[in-house]
């Protein structure tokens, strides 16, 4: 893949997105991606009992809180599982459609139709969060780092909190030999998501590195 880098003022409000990460909580190996049934309401309060009367599913707000707190990695991966499935949704049976059918393209290597197919939901649900982060995706998978960051900051801006936005950015980074903004991309995403393996074995290895050289 070639290497391309992305301008410095381009580069900035990239981190500075990521820097709003750092929100109050009373405020994507590759996590699950849209195109699923959204959840009931069973699987959204999955400590509740069988047979007992469930309330309301929990506020995004709250599986954030969560997800911050979560004591374990396998209590704050079942809370990404519910948070994610949430920005699954579009709130637009046509644009679900059609992000079924890029993953679908996607999964069959057919990475121009998918990029195709999402450039069409995003016309149709610009403020979607996640339409950006995976045409993020489809992008870097074409090989254009450069596109896939700005489409990470455009996820970023709708949604803060998009750990896994974050991690995508600081991978790119890495690869582009920019370690210390990739440092601070994959730390704001442990702000969101403190038991996130992935970014922590990243930052584990980046940090002995990086660290020194601020010393």
């Amino acid at each position: 893949m070639i290497r391309h880098r992305i301008a410095p003022a381009a580069l900035a409000l990239m981190l500075a997105a990521v820097g709003s990460a750092g929100v109050a909580f009373a405020q994507t190996p590759e996590p699950p991606r849209p195109g699923a049934v959204p959840p009931s309401d069973t699987m959204d309060n999955p400590s509740a009992p069988t047979g007992v009367q469930r309330g309301p599913a929990a506020t995004l707000e709250r599986l954030f809180q969560r997800l911050h707190d979560a004591k374990s990695q396998e209590e704050a991966e079942g809370v990404a599982r519910l948070i994610q499935r949430r920005w699954a949704r579009s709130g637009s049976d046509t644009a679900d459609l059609l992000m079924t059918r890029a993953q679908e393209a996607l999964k069959g290597k057919q990475t121009e139709l998918a990029v195709e197919l999402l450039d069409r939901i995003i016309s149709l649900q610009p403020d979607w969060a996640e339409a950006w982060n995976q045409r993020a995706n489809a992008l870097y998978i074409a090989g254009d780092p450069i596109r896939s960051m700005l489409d990470i900051g455009e996820a970023l801006k709708r949604e803060p909190r998009h750990y896994g936005a974050m991690m995508g950015l600081g991978m790119i980074l890495r690869q582009q030999g920019n370690d210390k903004s990739a440092m601070i991309a994959f730390r704001k995403a442990l702000e969101v998501y403190p038991q996130f393996d992935a970014v922590k074995k990243a930052v584990d290895s980046l940090a002995t590195e990086v660290d020194g050289r601020d010393a």
